[in-house]
């Protein structure tokens, strides 16, 4: 008694394979079919090169944001003065920074004065923002102390100020120079407000990975900081690094509790989420677009394939009368496009690693052939194009590619088992 022959049978893989490698002058394998192959490699490529630069940019411009900047700001909602003014002040600033670092899930609440002033190194000026910070306090922030572009000596950093590389390079400044620092809001005598006028040493020039970061910060001893801004006894605000920077909501209600009343809260989150929330949404985006593109370029082994069975009529009627069933029959052209997405779709992973896991020296050899300038950290916040390859990018890539392929794949095959063996043995 004959017995059926089991699904994807040694000889159907051998069939299909004889039609893979058949010359076109043969009825094998058509140009269409190379033309999807590519087509496939490509949009592969592309899709895994697209995810890998979208959670690399992600983590970058997260990472410089958390490394240099509080988590959580506490400011207070401020009173009226004798003037009549709000004053947004804290004066037992440090009882409430004990209060907050003791709150589960806080490392560290440091005091801190703000303040914007123009700064000037021979005959070049440029507007900054101070933050007068304890060195205690700022030896722990990473953006700036574990910098790996900054150069000269943290350690003398209550001797003098630390500015940013796009601050050094506005002014022309380095370590060792004496630049003047200027704020309006000065001296106030008889006449008026006076601006005031002090010269400190840059001891400490840092690359906190941000362009406005760098451009735009300067550091200042907190106690040298509360004298020139006029802060004697108080702070601006206190700022706060957490455990779990992008989870917050658990330790958003303790802090705002130790702070204490009329105490405000404003997160990384609040600074940067409208950035955040556009980029996620240029993801999806971004991630339907390419996922067409892998569509289209399935659908080309739709046409290799028709053009195969059309080629292979004859073929397919001789081997149904022999006994081959149409499940068979089936099967052996669904390998035939199967084949071509899985071997575009391994093609296209092993071109999309390389250049995520080569990025640096591909984006420098583009920018070299672009005469430089081609990335413009004015305007992307960032200093090089950031790419971060995760096995769940890749797995989604994988499943896609090859979901499609083996969809548009069934159809063709579906329509050539189903060939009458009479009417392809006709006119033969």
């Amino acid at each position: 008694m004959a017995t059926t022959p089991p699904p994807f049978a040694p000889f159907e893989w051998k069939i299909a394979w004889r039609y893979l490698r058949a010359r076109r002058a043969e009825g094998g394998v058509s140009v269409m079919t190379w033309i999807s192959l590519i087509g496939i490699t490509l949009a592969v490529f592309a899709l895994i090169a697209t995810l890998a630069v979208r959670s690399g940019f992600r983590a970058e411009f997260v990472g410089t944001i958390l490394g240099a900047n509080a988590h959580v700001s506490v400011y207070s909602a401020g009173e009226l003065d004798a003037q009549g003014r709000v004053d947004r002040t804290l004066t037992d600033f440090d009882g409430m920074a004990q209060r907050i670092a003791n709150v589960p899930g806080v490392e560290r609440a440091a005091p801190l004065v703000k303040g914007q002033v123009l700064i000037t190194n021979r005959d070049r000026s440029t507007g900054v923002e101070v933050f007068g910070m304890r060195p205690e306090d700022l030896y722990q922030l990473p953006g700036i102390a574990e910098s790996d572009q900054a150069y000269g000596d943290l350690s003398r950093y209550p001797e003098g100020i630390a500015i940013g590389s796009g601050v050094a390079r506005a002014i022309g400044a380095t370590v060792g120079d004496r630049i003047k620092v200027t704020s309006p809001n000065g001296v106030k005598t008889a006449f008026g407000t006076s601006p005031r006028v002090n010269a400190y040493e840059v001891v400490y020039v840092f690359s906190a990975g941000r362009y406005d970061i760098d451009r735009t910060r300067v550091y200042m001893p907190f106690a040298e900081a509360q004298s020139f801004f006029n802060r004697d006894g108080v702070a601006d605000e206190i700022e706060v690094m957490v455990a779990q920077p992008e989870n917050l909501n658990p330790v958003l209600i303790p802090i705002l509790e130790a702070a204490g009343e009329r105490s405000q809260l404003w997160t990384w989150q609040d600074a940067s989420g409208g950035f955040l929330r556009a980029l996620e949404v240029e993801d999806n985006v971004m991630f339907i677009i390419l996922s067409i593109l892998v569509l289209i370029a399935a659908m080309n082994i739709v046409s290799g394939l028709i053009m195969l069975v059309k080629n292979k009529g004859r073929d397919i009627g001789i081997l149904r009368t022999i006994g081959l069933s149409e499940g068979s029959i089936l099967r052996v052209f669904f390998i035939c496009g199967a084949f071509t997405g899985i071997i575009g779709t391994t093609m296209g992973v092993i071109l999309g690693c390389l250049f995520a896991l080569y990025i640096d020296p591909i984006f420098s050899f583009v920018n070299f052939l672009m005469g430089g300038g081609v990335w413009d950290p004015a305007i992307r916040g960032i200093y090089a194009l950031p790419a971060e390859l995760h096995l769940s990018d890749v797995l989604k890539a994988i499943g896609l590619s090859l979901g499609l392929s083996f969809l548009v794949t069934y159809f063709p095959a579906r329509r050539a088992a189903r060939l009458n063996p009479v009417e392809a043995l006709r006119y033969e």
